[in-house]
């Protein structure tokens, strides 16, 4: 079993600087989501070992393999650390055979133990029968199980992977998730997964890291931070909405007019807070109805429950095909909402994270 791995990076490029801490225990996906720019990348290369940061330390278990401290910088092909992105990068002139035996050769093994070692990873990752065929006689999605053999037949203490998911299509997408949740537990891997599809982190993953401009944000398990998320992105990424603003009458005042009414036990009034709530817990006020706030269509799409409409405040509602068709969901259609407060988490927020309503 590998140690667990924890990381402390620090890299400044002009303006922009990553400082972000992770933590991926054995047997573990840590997924990391963010949006482009965010640092993602950047972190992805300290723990390879392709960059070196500013400041910072990277180890596994007792193993250091960064410390800016005391100049330690362990090659990336001596820190068993196996990295599988979007292009899979297997040798063209080898076979898939020869492709998975590269790890346990480098590593000293003789030919016949690499490649019987590399017979066992191809059975483990359903290709036991393609052995001798060459990367451009296998599918996208072929090379990419060798690829995941070849990184895994190193025996990597960790294992990162980036975005590589992202070409698939979407049947080959989830065999390959299910086949990496599988060998990363089976091998007690530690496994640091970027990437932009919240499927893969509600799929993979065992613990969340969002990055925004360079900075973690939030973090926790999967199922709290994509339904109670704390950061704007989190939550646009969750399909959630959230709302900050001010605390008044039992009800947080936002912008564009909106007007979300708490459960009890929330901050009192004149507290900059923040509310999240799912589309699917906003509805359309019925004409006598005195709750809810004035708002105004801005665009429709498809939705997950048929048609979806983004309002005024940037607030998201959810509607079956039989709802929608009986309003006008025009751009610019005024439309009044309603949400029950015991669909709705809040939460307190700085001053200077509410824009004034």
């Amino acid at each position: 079993m590998s140690g667990t791995l924890r990381a402390h990076a620090v890299v400044r490029r002009g303006t922009f600087v990553l400082d972000a801490r992770i933590e991926a225990r054995p047997g573990r996906i840590v997924a990391v989501v963010g949006p482009n720019g965010a640092g993602k990348s950047t972190l992805l290369a300290v723990l390879a070992g392709l960059l070196a940061p500013d400041e910072g330390r990277v180890a596994v278990g007792d193993r250091v393999l960064t410390d800016t401290a005391d100049g330690t910088a362990v090659r990336p092909e001596r820190r068993s650390v196996g990295l599988l992105g979007q292009d899979p990068l297997v040798f063209p002139h080898l076979s898939a055979l020869e492709n998975v035996a590269f790890g346990p050769r480098s590593a000293g093994a003789p030919a016949h133990e690499a490649r019987r070692a590399a017979g066992a990873w191809l059975a483990a990752v359903g290709l036991a029968e393609l052995g001798a065929r060459r990367p451009d006689a296998l599918s996208g999605g072929q090379r990419q199980r060798v690829a995941l053999a070849r990184a895994l037949a190193a025996e990597p203490d960790v294992l990162l992977l980036d975005e590589p998911f992202a070409q698939l299509d979407v049947r080959t997408a989830a065999e390959l998730r299910d086949l990496v949740g599988e060998q990363v537990r089976s091998t007690q891997t530690a496994a640091v997964l970027v990437t932009h599809d919240v499927l893969d982190a509600l799929t993979l993953a065992d613990h969340v890291v969002v990055l925004h401009d360079g900075r973690v944000v939030e973090q926790g398990d999967v199922l709290s931070v994509v339904t109670d998320p704390v950061h704007p992105f989190t939550a646009a990424l969750a399909g959630m909405n959230l709302v900050r603003g001010t605390m008044r009458d039992g009800a947080l005042v936002g912008p564009a007019g909106v007007v979300v009414p708490c459960p009890g036990g929330a901050p009192g009034p004149g507290t900059p807070a923040q509310v999240t709530f799912a589309p699917t817990a906003v509805r359309v006020a019925a004409d006598d109805e005195a709750a809810g706030w004035d708002t105004h269509v801005v665009d429709v799409e498809t939705g997950a429950t048929g048609v979806r409409v983004r309002t005024g405040g940037d607030v998201l509602v959810d509607l079956v095909p039989a709802a929608a068709a009986r309003l006008e969901l025009r751009g610019g259609a005024p439309l009044r909402l309603v949400v029950d407060p015991a669909d709705v988490r809040v939460r307190r927020v700085r001053a200077d994270d509410v824009t004034p309503a």
